[in-house]
């Protein structure tokens, strides 16, 4: 698990000398920050930490208490394999070899699963489900927009954990027996709607709300040229009405595969010029961020004020919350 700050259990503090009432001083203090019962980590390392990188140190505070090998799975399995989710709130999700209808115990819910074609790996010293068995999981208990991230992600190739990317026959391929009937037609739905070309979470979030709410589909990673040269590529593009969306991510102006070198300020003006190019070529530029897609019907109301087109008339509201 790289990068993430030690484990420090309550157990070990007679070996380091600190008694139960300097521990808790410790923690309201913020010296330390208490992750699950029993397990703290350093308090500055844990508030530094992004939501997602606190979610996976959480997993591996709740392995570090369990007395049986355990097998994560879902969003915990995803954590693990560096698989991105929608929401900030998920619980601890494990497996249970016990078709007692599953059960939830100190933070932790676990899910019934059959021990026939369960593909399990050790992996950063955890047991988790395999990839396909971990988005195929998330496909059927998730809803649609949300499943759509993590099958995005995976058919395309992970370079920095060094995967490759799966199929869309290979995901297919493992759904029967695995899962009931209904489980199967909302992975397939996912499976179909899938496109590795969706450039990060945001934009795949993006494009399955889009659908949900029955627009046209748009074009992905269109490329812009003006008499300059190469403008560079859209998100989302509405050829017919001549309107360029783009997700706006904290990662296009942090995270070095973006800014490619630049500063975070000289990444902005350089997409602002990119933004302007773009306008100069008589397109409508619409932008929005992660707020708007928490939002149900922001992303809608600022397409429909853009004028894209609907593919049909919405018969129910739809959106991000939405339960299979």
């Amino acid at each position: 698990m790289p990068d993430m700050p030690p484990l420090f259990l309550s157990r070990e503090r007679i070996l380091l000398g600190i008694t139960p009432n300097e521990l808790a001083k410790r923690v309201k203090a913020g010296d330390l920050a208490r992750i699950r019962h029993g397990v703290y980590t350093d308090g500055a390392a844990w508030r530094n930490l992004k939501p997602w990188e606190q979610y996976r140190l959480r997993v591996q505070a709740a392995a570090e208490t369990f007395e049986k090998p355990t097998v994560f799975a879902r969003h915990s399995a995803a954590s693990v394999w560096g698989v991105p989710t929608v929401g900030l709130h998920h619980p601890v999700e494990a497996l249970t070899m016990k078709n007692d209808g599953g059960r939830s115990r100190a933070g932790v819910s676990r899910h019934y699963a059959a021990p026939a074609g369960l593909q399990i790996v050790r992996r950063e010293g955890l047991l988790v489900t395999d990839r396909i068995r971990t988005v195929l999981d998330l496909a059927a208990y998730t809803p649609f927009a949300e499943a759509v991230v993590p099958m995005d992600h995976v058919l395309r190739p992970d370079r920095i954990r060094r995967l490759a990317a799966l199929t869309k026959a290979e995901l297919e391929g493992a759904i029967e027996p695995n899962y009931s009937a209904a489980a199967g037609r909302r992975i397939r739905a996912v499976i179909e709607f899938a496109d590795p070309a969706s450039g990060s979470a945001g934009e795949s979030l993006s494009r399955a709300l889009i659908h949900l709410a029955g627009f046209e589909p748009p074009v992905l990673q269109q490329e812009f040229v003006d008499a300059a040269g190469r403008v560079g590529y859209a998100d989302f593009h509405w050829k017919q009405c001549k309107v360029v969306g783009e997700f706006d991510g904290d990662e296009k102006y942090v995270k070095p595969e973006y800014v490619k070198g630049r500063t975070a300020s000289q990444a902005v003006i350089a997409e602002k010029r990119r933004e302007d190019r773009i306008r100069a070529l008589g397109l409508k530029v619409v932008r929005w961020h992660w707020a708007d897609l928490m939002e149900a019907g922001t992303l809608q109301r600022k397409l429909a004020a853009a004028g894209v087109p609907r593919r049909r008339t919405r018969s129910a509201v739809i959106d991000a919350q939405t339960r299979p």
